[in-house]
């Protein structure tokens, strides 16, 4: 038998052999309720994961974010520190793959059928729990990896580093970001562990903008209403001349073709938080008012042009209420990654995706986005995105298959045996 296929028979056995315990590792982290926004857990994660780094032999080391930037960025005091944690297996090869995952998960909401979303159940060969396919799963697998290449006395082909990052889900600029504009990392090339599953490999994703609309009329009591300036019905009134711009969006040329053949197209998602101001009750005309627009942008689409367009639309939306005062910030913006898929990374973890998985490989990008910008258009790295998949993320009876972590664990693992084939 080659030596190739003995290797990857150790590391496939392994990993079957030791599926309680990859079942486990991943149970315990997800209940672990590192919950963004605010930031819960941060520290109870990192030392987590830290302990388990050490115990793998690797270097580690952990970087806490300047309380007054996390103050300037998230909005929260030193109670809700940001950590993030790198650790590396050097073996004195000449190159370097950092692997990234980000520990945090959306807050958690609705009826959960099995446990809750920290208590976590396994059933019928999947677990259940917040984070569990975004992405703790992935943080499960990558450990498993090493754990794997550690007990059969495998090298691996390069340098191993790990980052184990903050708040991905509120943009990434405290996490990924923070120790890439710092120069915190070592390496040539970035696999982020989501953004694509199975024998899809991820060569980019979309870009997003996130818009706060703030409307400041004037509160008055409702016996007497013409006292006031109804925020509310001024913010009615402007998601409905929305309606017609997100009918233009479907109706535009402004597609994107991804590499797997697929038409995708822009889409907007208004009112995913909104509310009101202080003191509001049912007898007051309501003097403020609030809405959030969340706009995704295609690859093909420029991010300032995209902001700009939306701009106009909400500024002529106000102009029908000259009285109510608008405002509108933008929390987040990121712009559309994009990776060539010829490049000699993906087409090497595609060969490897593609042994494990029995399947043709494709590549493609992300409808969300994940941090793989931060390393590629602000690192300079090639990367690539590739994870477990989960089901239901971000909501109820979130979900990931027992077999789908360990196949990701073992094409990590393959991967970090066989190398970059340049």
């Amino acid at each position: 038998m080659p030596i190739r296929a003995v290797v990857s028979a150790q590391l496939r056995e392994y990993l079957r052999s030791n599926q309680d315990g990859l079942v486990s590792l991943l149970k315990s982290l997800v209940g672990i309720p590192t919950i963004n926004p605010p930031g819960q857990c941060y520290g109870q994660m990192v030392k987590v994961l830290q302990n388990r780094c050490r115990q793998l032999g690797m270097k580690v080391k952990v970087h806490r974010v300047p309380d007054g930037l996390v103050r300037d960025v998230a909005g929260v005091g030193p109670e809700f520190p940001r950590y993030n944690l790198i650790a590396r297996w050097d073996v004195g090869a000449p190159r370097t793959v950092h692997f990234n995952a980000h520990y945090d998960v959306v807050p958690a909401a609705g009826s959960w059928k099995l446990g809750g979303p920290f208590t976590p159940v396994e059933r019928n060969g999947e677990v259940y729990g917040r984070g569990t396919g975004d992405m703790k799963g992935s943080i499960a697998a990558l450990l498993m990896a090493v754990e794997a290449l550690r007990h059969n006395r495998l090298s691996p082909a390069f340098n191993v580093e790990y980052s184990f990052t903050a708040d991905e889900e509120t943009g990434g600029e405290l996490g990924a970001g923070f120790i890439v504009r710092r120069g915190l990392i070592d390496a040539d090339y970035a696999v982020v562990c989501e953004g694509a599953a199975g024998s899809r490999i991820g060569c980019g994703h979309n870009g997003v903008l996130w818009l706060v609309v703030e409307l400041e009329g004037r509160s008055a009591h409702a016996s007497s209403p013409r006292k006031g300036i109804n925020a509310f019905e001024a913010m009615a009134a402007m998601v409905s001349h929305l309606q017609g711009y997100k009918r233009e969006l479907l109706a535009r040329g402004s597609r994107y073709r991804d590499f797997d053949g697929k038409e995708c197209r822009p889409t907007i998602n208004i009112g995913g938080v909104f509310g009101g101001g202080d003191g509001d009750k049912v007898n007051t005309v309501p003097g403020r008012s609030w809405f959030s627009i969340d706009r995704r942008i295609l690859p093909n689409e420029d991010l300032h042009h995209v902001e700009r367009e939306l701009r106009d639309v909400l500024g002529r939306a106000a102009q029908k209420h000259a009285k109510v005062k608008v405002e509108i910030r933008a929390p987040l913006r990121i712009a559309p990654c994009v990776v060539d898929p010829q490049h000699v990374l993906p087409r090497t973890f595609a060969l490897t995706a593609q042994s494990v998985r029995r399947r043709p490989a494709e590549f493609g990008t992300t409808r969300g986005f994940t941090d793989l910008h931060y390393f590629v258009e602000e690192g300079g790295l090639p990367g690539i995105g590739y994870g477990v998949k989960g089901e239901q993320g971000h909501g109820a009876d979130e979900r990931v298959a027992v077999r789908d972590v360990l196949q990701t664990g073992r094409t990590y693992a393959e991967f970090m045996v066989k190398g970059i084939q340049v």
